[in-house]
């Protein structure tokens, strides 16, 4: 209940932008409260501590993430565009959001075993869109029939994670989006099946 009140909302987005300008651990429940333009004790009303609100970012923000690309995702027939736009989107996001680029990409990279389990959990139902759409592409044929889902997951994951890093390290100097149609080609050459490779050489 408490995640559909307002402030619970406010506070949310303000941690956000606390974490990205200061860090995780310069990033006092105070500051938090006052971008929020509530009371510090306001913020215990919602959280337990900072690493709750840390964790609640991210699992709001990747609840969107997954709302969206299960949206898009929806409306394509073949893998290939399944894949196509939920790369593109993760792009997207960021793009439109550079404080949560930089919480996402940075901010989460914590060394606090307890912290990294909570992310990793979180992170879960994303990996699911992911197996899903490998699931579709091996199914109708599209991806090979041996195709290891666990470890294409990991490349897809990994391969958008740190190409979206590097563009927060390097203070997005280049437009991210434009990325999504090579990063789509490399992994997609990596899980298509032969046959479907060899049909799309033809045309």
């Amino acid at each position: 209940m408490k995640r559909n009140r307002p402030k619970y909302k406010q506070i949310i987005e303000a941690a956000v932008v606390v974490i990205a300008e200061n860090g995780y651990h310069q990033a006092q429940i105070s500051k938090i409260a006052r971008q929020a333009g509530v009371a510090d004790g306001t913020i215990y009303l919602y959280f337990k501590n900072k690493e709750d609100v840390l964790i609640s970012v991210f699992r709001e923000k990747m609840g969107m993430f997954v709302q969206k690309i299960n949206e898009v995702a929806a409306g394509k027939e073949t893998a290939a565009e399944k894949l196509l736009v939920m790369i593109q989107n993760h792009f997207q996001i960021l793009s439109e959001d550079r404080y949560l680029a930089i919480v996402t990409q940075l901010e989460l990279r914590q060394s606090n075993k307890t912290l990294r389990f909570k992310i990793n959990e979180v992170l879960k139902e994303y990996l699911q869109v992911i197996d899903h759409i490998l699931t579709v592409g091996k199914e109708n044929g599209e991806f090979a029939a041996d195709l290891d889902i666990r470890l294409a997951r990991q490349m897809i994951f990994g391969t958008m994670d740190e190409t979206a890093t590097t563009w927060v390290l390097n203070e997005h100097k280049y437009d991210l989006v434009e990325l999504a149609p090579k990063v789509h080609e490399l992994i997609l050459n990596g899980c298509k099946s032969k046959s479907s490779g060899s049909q799309r050489g033809t045309t």
